[in-house]
Order: C-alpha cells, then structure tokens, then sequence
C-alpha cells in the first residue's frame, strides 16, 4: 500500500494465532480484556468465530521498523450481520433490492461484545501516523475485496473522529452504564437515590432471594468445568428461549475459564444444591462488563439482583469506576444506570447508498441525542434540593 509516496505494509492474518501473543496484547494494553489475544483466540477456537459461523477473521497488523508489530484491528469478514449489536439489517435490505450484494462485509470489533473500546491497537510508544496507517489499510482491503462497506462497532470516542476523517459515516447509539462517585457501600450508594427508587431497589433485593435463594460470586479458580457445565445449560435455555440460537460455544468458556479465569466474573444465583441463574461478566482493569445472563425459567427480580445489583456492589469494593451492563434495556435507568453515548463508524463506497445512509444517519442521530436528554431527566439520583 503506498501512503503518499511511502510504501507502508500491512498483514493480513486468517487466524489470530497466526499472530504471537505478546506483540498483540503490547499493541491492545492491559484495560479493556475483550481485545486481548486470549479472549479472541478463544472465540476462534472454541468454534464461535469462523468462517463456517459467518465470522472470518481478517485480522490486519502493521510493522514498524525492524518487522516489529506496532499495530493491529480485530477484523472480520462477515457474511451477515448476527451478534454485532448495531444494526444495519434495513441497510442491507435495501441495498440488495436495488440490485446490490452487501454480504460479505467488514467489520472491526469483538464479535458477540457490545463493549466500547480500541479498535485501532497501537504500541505505546508508536507514532500517531500508526493508526492512519490501520485505517488506510483497512479501507483498502475493503477496496480490493469490492465490498459493500466497512464498519467499526463500539470504537473509543478519540478513534470516532479519526475514522470520521478517514471518510467514516458516524452513527451515535446509546447504553447505560453506572458510575462510581466514590461510594463507600451499597447502602451509600443507595443514600445517593431518591427516595422512592431507594425503596423500590431495597424491596427488588429482598424479592428476588426470596425463598431460599442465594448469590454466589465465582473467579479465578471458583471457575470449575461443573460451574461452567450449570452456566452454559443456563445460557442456552435463555438463548434458545429468546433469539433460538446461541453465539458461544461450551468450550469457549472452558478456554476464557483456564486461560483468563481472573477477568471472569460470574454472580451465580442457586437454591440449594442447584444453580438457578447466573450473569456472565469480563473484568477489566476499571472496569466490570456485563455479558450474557442465563436462567431456566423467569424469577422475579432475579435479573436485576444478578447483572446490575451484584455488579454495583462488586465495582463498589473492587474501587472500580464503571459497570458497564451490555446493550439496550431502559430499565436500567431507575437502577443507576445513566444513558450514554457509544459510537460507530462506517465506511461505504458507493455514492448513491452512502448518501440514503447519512441521511438515515442523521435522522437518527437527532433522536439518538433528543432520547439520551429526556432519559436524563429520569435519572434516579437525588437532587440537591430533595429533602430527606
């Protein structure tokens, strides 16, 4: 690839364990565990990331002087549009009823993670020319494959507006995630709501142990096959229940359990011997991700107990500053969590497609920002002027 009058190369590798460990993981830091070389690897390995599942990798790399690696994307070929969490079904609809092909597609990101984080994995001590570097590769490969478009889920904020300098559409979402003020304790936290939400999260608490039911939290070498074996039976009867498939295989978390077990966090929740439910999280360096929440049948309050109150309470003792609890879900509001902006980016060549794109863009970043205002002003924290 020539980037004015420079020759620059980068590689393309079919499988991340083409690419060493280390060199990855010097580019991806030690923050966020969902780019790392073992939770990647892992879905490749397990059988959840391939070709076969519509997930092939196209991992890209770049070497600086002396073949060093200085920079890498998680990079796939896609040939639909599952486990993504930003949708683009109806830009795909309408592209094929125009008489274009719109699969195969790009994609960065960690498949099946609605986690906001770097995308463009750069060596700390490379040069910023290195991440135009990753983008013009990409946008490149794009070209020479003739696809349809390129896209770039969950970015950090700083990268959306370099892929918006590449000639990137940019799509605003929203999730909700909590944030530590510093909170001594649960019943401190507590003391920051309303008083109505207050009371409305003490009785959920109380609700959902009811008849015998207790939370176990499980790491490290809490993490056994037996433990993992009642997971995964709860994942897929809530998989199977709701979306009729499930993305991740039962060795996927067998490898994450051996290889990461102190990044993987699961609330467990059982009644006697036997485990009811259990809320999958991966654990970063300031941050816990929710991920997946498994159950056999619906318990009340049981969910909110497992993927929102476990984990404020763990982030609270862990001094942590975020929870992070996965995509959609406005419920999450009256329990802490605070509507906030997440990112993509896309890149699409064809000028006619690309400007109905924009147009829906903008339509909907307009309603995006209107939505994340008026959710504000819901939010469940005392103000100022609220007297006891």
């Amino acid at each position: 690839m020539n980037d004015g009058g420079e020759t620059i190369t980068l590689s393309v590798h079919n499988a991340i364990s083409e690419i060493a460990p280390a060199a990855w993981d010097a580019c991806a830091g030690d923050v966020n565990p969902t780019v790392s070389h073992v939770f990647l690897k892992a879905l490749e390995e397990s059988g959840s990331t391939t070709a076969r599942t519509g997930w092939a990798p196209q991992h890209l790399t770049f070497a600086g002087k002396g073949g060093r690696l200085v920079g890498a994307v998680p990079l796939y070929l896609k040939s639909h549009s599952y486990g993504e969490y930003v949708f683009d079904w109806g830009w795909a609809d309408a592209y094929e009823r125009s008489g274009g092909r719109y699969y195969p597609k790009l994609l960065c990101a960690v498949p099946f993670t609605p986690v906001p984080g770097p995308r463009l994995l750069v060596a700390p001590d490379s040069g910023d020319e290195t991440k135009s570097h990753l983008v013009a590769g990409m946008v490149e490969l794009a070209r020479r494959h003739k696809l349809s478009s390129l896209h770039v889920n969950f970015p950090q904020e700083e990268d959306f507006a370099r892929f918006a300098e590449a000639g990137f559409l940019q799509r605003i979402g929203q999730q909700f995630h909590w944030t530590n003020q510093g909170y001594r304790d649960f019943d401190d936290y507590l003391a920051a709501l309303n008083s109505r939400k207050r009371k409305a999260v003490k009785k959920e608490r109380r609700e959902a142990l009811a008849g015998g039911i207790e939370v176990e939290m499980l790491t490290g070498s809490d993490l056994t096959e037996r433990v993992w074996d009642a997971f995964f039976r709860l994942y897929l009867g809530t998989t199977d229940r709701k979306w009729g498939s499930a993305y991740l295989t039962r060795r996927f978390f067998s490898l994450i359990g051996e290889r990461m077990p102190d990044k993987i966090v699961l609330f467990m929740a059982r009644r006697g011997a036997d485990y009811i439910a259990g809320a999958f999280n991966i654990l970063g360096r300031d941050t816990i991700y929710g991920r997946n929440w498994g159950a056999h049948r619906e318990y009340r309050f049981l969910h909110f107990e497992c993927c929102y109150y476990q984990a404020i309470e763990f982030a609270i003792q862990r001094g942590l500053a975020r929870v992070e609890a996965g995509a959609q879900g406005p419920h999450k509001l009256q329990r802490g969590y605070l509507p906030t902006p997440i990112y993509s980016a896309h890149w699409i060549p064809d000028p006619g497609f690309r400007r109905a794109v924009a147009a829906f863009l903008a339509r909907e970043r307009e309603m995006v920002e209107q939505k994340i205002e008026h959710l504000s002003e819901f939010s469940p924290f005392r103000h100022e002027e609220e007297e006891e």
